[in-house]
């Protein structure tokens, strides 16, 4: 059987579903091919039932402080399946959510596994998607224009290879029915800590090892020093410039047991579990890339800024093209490549304006450069920082730690980039990228009315600090 289309999304994450909606909305017929659930990783098996069980933990964290505030609790209790309960509902309600979108949008769903082939009776050039179906039969969507939205998984170190018991990725360590009492996590990036978080949060025992000098290794140094100083208050143990031999590995029914080395010392860290957390590699093999002219290199797809692959017709989005991992930067790379192929005018898209969010207890976020970034780019720079202890409503919160630094160019006086560690900052960073995206200045912002008392205040505080000009600090 034959589906032909003008859109087919091979994919239907978070990326490849809000392609396929942006497409509909432009008049488009759409195909999504999708051999799992509709969502991907991020509702899945990432994004969404992670900020669950963060959510969990944050709550259960308040309940251990909440003395402080004048409430006396007795008898708490932490019962983790319920909290695993919790967030199954919640991606079940999301997940029909986006099948909803899909009807509502006339979207067509095949559900199998797509491998794409060249010129055929099908079509006269590549990019025809083959799918094997659920029950073995196959059927094959004929399109104008392929988006490849295949999403990435987790990357796995050599020697720890994930057994779903003792030694963990990410997507297991989502499905746990009890919480171990101690855990070892090999990764600081921003996987890495948001587990250590949580389950700091939740009581367990972590210990995190970091190969690079600092956790979250491509973010400001000052953020990820207030950090780790955060993590290591709450008795998680961080070990940066750190590795761990995978050799020296002892996996027993009670735990493993390995060596971790900085230079010329080691030591022996002992845990009920290990969480691999290293990155993620792209899903780009066994789509049949090797009937098209598409270059990949280095595991990914290689686009143009219009997302266009080797192939004018086929686009690629999201984990499979590198760059930033991130939901919301492959749902923007989506919508770019059907403005595109829809011939909408196009804006220009800079990777570096994409709002970066870590769910910690405090929250990071960033947008644009980093100061040492900045230097680097030969800008003559400037910054302004502002704490929130000094901001009135993070004191009646109880949640004074953290601080606003805003990186601006001296010359110009353009905002080059924002980082933020403190409450709710990923909500907060949305105002800086806005400032970003129109070539703000800090003066603009700084001089912008912000209500008192929000939290939001520390943006304006931390903008006129660029200057000197700061009022609460």
């Amino acid at each position: 059987m034959t589906i032909s289309c003008d859109v087919a999304i091979l994919g239907g994450g978070t990326g490849g579903y809000v392609a396929a909606i942006r497409a509909a909305q432009l008049g488009k017929s759409v195909v999504v091919i999708e051999m799992d659930k509709l969502g991907g990783t991020c509702l899945h098996r990432g994004c969404i039932p992670s900020k669950s069980l963060l959510r969990s933990a944050e709550v259960y964290a308040e309940i251990q402080e909440s003395e402080s505030y004048g409430i006396e609790t007795a008898g708490v209790k932490l019962v983790f399946p319920k909290v695993q309960s919790r967030k199954e509902a919640v991606v079940e309600q999301l997940h029909q959510g986006v099948q909803f979108l899909m009807r509502k949008n006339k979207i067509q769903i095949v559900k199998g596994k797509g491998r794409i082939i060249g010129p055929s009776i099908f079509s006269p050039r590549s990019g025809a998607v083959a799918v094997e179906l659920e029950d073995g039969e196959m059927e094959t969507v004929v399109s104008t224009h392929l988006i490849i939205a295949t999403g990435s998984r987790p990357r796995v170190l050599p020697g720890l290879t994930p057994d779903g018991h003792v030694i963990l990725s990410s997507e297991e360590a989502l499905t746990l029915e009890e919480l171990p009492a101690s855990i070892i996590i090999v990764g600081g990036g921003v996987i890495g800590v948001e587990w250590a978080s949580m389950l700091a949060d939740f009581g367990v025992q972590v210990t995190v090892v970091e190969a690079a000098d600092q956790l979250l290794p491509f973010e400001d140094a000052e953020i990820a020093r207030e950090l780790m100083r955060l993590l290591k208050k709450r008795g998680v143990k961080v070990l940066t410039g750190t590795t761990v031999d995978a050799e020296t590995r002892v996996v027993t029914e009670d735990g493993i047991t390995i060596e971790a080395r900085k230079g010329d010392q080691s030591q022996t860290l002992s845990a009920a579990k290990l969480l691999v957390s290293v990155g993620r590699v792209a899903n780009i093999e066994n789509i049949g890339l090797e009937n098209t002219d598409i270059r990949f290199d280095k595991g990914v797809i290689e686009v143009n800024d219009n997302m266009q692959t080797g192939e004018p017709h086929i686009y690629a989005i999201g984990d499979c093209i590198g760059g930033l991992q991130l939901a919301h930067a492959a749902s923007h790379e989506g919508i770019r490549a059907v403005n595109h192929l829809a011939g909408e005018k196009l804006h220009p898209y800079h990777a570096h304006l994409v709002p970066r969010c870590v769910y910690t207890r405090p929250e990071v976020a960033s947008v644009g450069y980093t100061e040492k970034e900045a230097q680097s780019l030969g800008h003559d720079v400037v910054t302004g920082k502002f704490p929130f202890s000094a901001i009135g409503k993070a004191i009646v919160y109880g949640m004074k730690d953290g601080f606003v630094k805003v990186v601006a160019d001296r010359i110009s006086g353009d905002i080059l980039g924002v980082q933020m560690i403190g409450p709710h900052v990923t909500d907060l960073i949305g105002e800086a990228a806005l400032a970003q995206l129109l070539d703000a200045t800090p003066w603009e912002i700084g001089e912008a009315i912000h209500a008192h008392p929000t939290l939001s205040e520390i943006i304006g505080e931390a903008m006129l600090a660029v200057d000197g000009r700061a009022i609460g600090f």
